[in-house]
């Protein structure tokens, strides 16, 4: 971008919305969030903090003043999928109604429901809502889809270590592959977004670091770290019987109630998985390497993060300390 310009996060205490912060500033740019928690660390950086939340509209209109861009990443494991789709809805409307907004981001997941002939075995709530929005929008400029999946990088890390010192991954997945996106990719394409208007407007970007298969995690994480490691497939209802079963029958957003008729993160991540092991992910890997030729890879990030097999708490929710799953030890320690 030419001049400073003042871009609004939504989500900006998030994972995906740190890295995104983290780009702009370094770009020289000058960054306002709207944010429920955690306000300090961002004012200290420079960054203008809002209070409000992503389904406060006055707040959101009142953060939206005087910006000329917003990145906008709404919190699918927080509210439901029929507010989300509204809070989506909305939150555009209000930036129509931004006299200083030039270009609007909506950061999104592929609409898998959709993708697989409305087939109910892939129907994952947290990214049917954001690509139902997506759709919405697809007229508009100017649409993004990250396709980072960090959601659920808790369920990526290793299910065990055995007394030998083997690191075991452990998945429903068979052969299938995820497309990943580090952090540091994310916050890039987010400023290259930024800094081409013209080629985004109306676009959806699918973009990720690499596709990768179980697999290959075991075998480079061997690679990088000279520790022994396995992938162990295992069937669906198998790999739910690591899981306190009372815990992830919970619906899948905090705010949900028991029988209120919302998706379980028992039903959501199912679906999930169905769709990393079906491969239904559709990323042009050619066209995101040409573009940003300095785009990790699954043994680059290992590398840079000194990755020893433990995941990172970087998912709001995590720090919230909101949705433990549960994970069973004593049945884990048998993988």
């Amino acid at each position: 971008m030419s001049a400073t310009k003042l871009i609004l996060v939504i989500g900006a205490t998030g994972a995906q919305g740190q890295a995104v912060i983290d780009a702009l500033l370094a770009a020289g740019e000058n960054g306002a969030a709207l944010i429920a928690t955690q306000a300090q660390a961002l004012a200290a950086r420079g960054v203008e903090c809002v209070q409000g939340s992503f389904s406060d509209f006055t707040a959101v209109a009142k953060a939206l003043d005087g910006a000329y861009g917003a990145w906008v990443n709404t919190d699918g494991s927080t509210v439901d999928d029929k507010e989300e789709i509204y809070a989506g809805m909305r939150i555009f409307e209000v930036a129509k109604q931004t006299r200083s907004l030039r270009h609007y981001v909506w950061s999104s997941l592929p609409y898998f429901f959709k993708k697989s002939g409305y087939d109910p075995n892939y129907k994952t709530q947290h990214a049917d809502a954001k690509g139902r929005v997506s759709e919405w929008l697809s007229v508009q400029p100017s649409v993004v889809s990250d396709g980072s999946l960090s959601w659920s990088i808790g369920i990526f890390g290793p299910m065990n270590v055995r007394k030998d010192g083997t690191v075991v991954w452990a998945a429903p997945m068979e052969d299938g592959r995820v497309p990943m996106i580090a952090l540091k990719d994310l916050g890039w394409w987010a400023r290259w977004t930024f800094d081409h208007r013209a080629e985004t407007s109306a676009r959806e970007l699918s973009i990720a670091s690499e596709h990768v298969g179980w697999e290959q995690i075991a075998e480079t994480f061997t690679k990088i770290t000279g520790r022994p490691a396995v992938y162990k497939r295992l069937a669906l209802d198998e790999w739910w019987g690591h899981f306190d079963a009372n815990l992830v029958d919970h619906p899948m957003a905090n705010e949900g109630r028991r029988g209120d008729g919302s998706m379980t993160i028992r039903e959501n991540v199912s679906a999930a998985w169905r769709v990393f092991r079906d491969d239904l992910f559709d990323k042009d890997m050619e066209w995101i390497r040409s573009v940003h030729p300095g785009t990790c890879t699954l043994e680059s990030w290992m590398r840079e993060n000194n990755y020893d097999g433990k995941a990172p708490t970087v998912l709001k929710n995590a720090l919230d300390g909101k949705n433990p799953w549960g994970l069973k030890p004593e049945v884990a320690a048998l993988l």
